[in-house]
């Protein structure tokens, strides 16, 4: 079950930039643990369903999960051995834009150990580097 846009206003976009740090999503905010993104890049819909399989199946039934990211991006491409012309390719996958700072998934019912052990099977499945971070409490 891959996440896509139920609807978007235009079928194709531009690659656009992705520059500097997130914007917002930058602290645990629902669960006790998360996995914080170190780079930026794309990552998939299928990346990030591997990522909540993973998650899930290290918990056996346990523990509450929060997906933070969303693939509201198409990319397009075009067939292989297609001369160039001839307008822009389908879309072929969906992608979340991902910048330094930004919490990927929340965690929460669980031990901090289970907690490291499953982002850490998680973080395994994407393409940038991420860190375990925990929730701070202010007293």
């Amino acid at each position: 079950m891959a996440l896509i846009p139920t609807r978007t206003k235009f079928r194709k976009q531009q690659r656009g930039h992705y520059s500097g740090d997130t914007k917002g999503c930058a602290f645990v905010e629902f669960g006790e643990y998360g996995m914080q993104a170190l780079e930026r890049g794309w990552i998939t819909s299928q990346q990030i369903e591997a990522c909540r399989v993973a998650i899930t199946r290290c918990f056996t039934r346990r523990g509450k999960v929060w997906i933070r990211i969303f693939p509201d991006k198409p990319i397009s491409k075009k067939p292989a051995e297609t001369r160039m012309g001839t307008g822009k390719g389908a879309v072929e996958y969906w992608v979340a834009v991902v910048r330094p700072g930004r919490v990927l998934f929340e965690v929460s019912n669980v031990t901090k150990e289970e907690a490291r052990n499953a982002l850490r099977l998680a973080s395994a499945k994407l393409g940038v580097r991420t860190k375990f971070v925990s929730r701070v409490e202010e007293v």
